[in-house]
């Protein structure tokens, strides 16, 4: 039987502060590139484009924290 590997990374649990801080770290670096404005754009032209009332249909079920059938059967 092989030994278990020791692995020296604390268990933090529930409210895990180094995760929590490498995520607001990346976020910001991710808000600072301008990634999400770009981002906001495209989404702006799909919203005004051929694709609209698909991606607001979806939304609202998001929203409604629901699905009514899989797009594959409608």
């Amino acid at each position: 039987m092989s030994e278990p590997v020791k692995d020296d990374r604390k268990n933090e649990g529930e409210g895990n502060r180094t995760a929590d801080r490498k995520y607001r770290e990346d976020l910001q670096r991710h808000v600072e590139s301008g990634a999400s404005e770009d981002a906001a754009e495209e989404a702006e032209e799909a919203l005004q484009g051929p694709e609209g009332d698909e991606l607001r249909e979806a939304e609202a079920e998001g929203k409604a924290g629901r699905t009514t059938k899989p797009r594959s059967e409608r």
